[in-house]
C-alpha cells in the first residue's frame, strides 16, 4: 500500500473507525514485524513489541503530525521504540552475547530503515560513505538499543567519543540525504 494510501486510513483511525484500523494493520505490520523481529532476533518479543506499538498508535492516531514525516516513518518509530523497550525489559542483549559479527558494521545494509527513496538505496549509498566507527556506533545504539554507557564497555572507547562518532554520523546521513 501506498504511503499516500495509510494517511486516510489513520485518519479514520483517530476517528475510532476499527475496519480503517484493521486495514492500516494488514497494509503495514507484516513491514512493522520485520523491523522489530530484526531488532529483537525473537519472535515472541517481536510479536509482543508490535503488539504495544499498534495499541499505542490505536491510541495516539490523531496526535499524527503530516509535517513530521509519513505515516510509516511515524509508526515505524512507534514500533522501534517499543522494540528498544522490549530489548531493555528481556534484557536481550544480555541474554546474547555481542560478538565481532553481530556488531559488525557491514551488515548496515540490512538495517530496517525507512526512507522516501525508492528501496532505500540512497541510504545505502548515505551509510557506506560514514567512517566505519560512525557506522558501527549507530547500529548498535539505533537498531541494537546498546545505551551510551554500554557503547562505551563495548567499543572499549570513550563516552564523548561515542557520543561525537554518533552525532557527527546522524549529521552525515541528513546532509548527504537532503542532496
Amino acid at each position: 500500500m501506498e504511503t499516500d494510501e495509510l494517511l486516510p486510513l489513520l485518519s479514520a483511525t483517530a476517528q475510532g473507525n476499527k475496519q480503517a484500523f484493521a486495514k492500516l494493520y494488514n497494509a503495514t505490520s507484516p513491514k512493522l514485524f520485520a523491523i522489530s523481529l530484526k531488532m529483537l532476533s525473537n519472535r515472541a518479543h517481536a510479536e509482543e513489541a508490535l503488539q504495544d506499538a499498534f495499541v499505542k498508535i490505536w491510541h495516539n492516531a490523531s496526535e499524527y503530525q503530516v509535517t513530521k514525516g509519513t505515516v510509516i516513518s511515524w509508526m515505524i518509530s512507534i514500533v522501534r521504540y517499543r522494540s528498544l523497550d522490549s530489548l531493555r525489559y528481556h534484557k536481550v542483549r544480555k541474554e546474547q552475547a555481542l560478538d565481532d559479527d553481530y556488531a559488525s558494521a557491514d551488515d548496515i545494509s540490512d538495517l530496517p530503515l525507512e526512507v522516501d527513496y525508492e528501496d532505500g538505496s540512497k541510504l545505502v549509498d548515505c551509510i557506506e560513505q560514514l567512517d566505519e566507527q560512525q557506522k558501527q556506533a549507530i547500529h548498535l545504539a539505533y537498531y541494537k538499543g546498546l545505551t551510551h554507557s554500554e557503547l562505551v564497555d563495548h567499543i572499549e572507547t570513550p563516552l564523548g567519543t561515542v557520543k561525537s562518532w554518533i552525532r557527527r554520523g546522524l549529521q552525515q546521513l541528513q546532509r548527504c540525504l537532503t542532496l
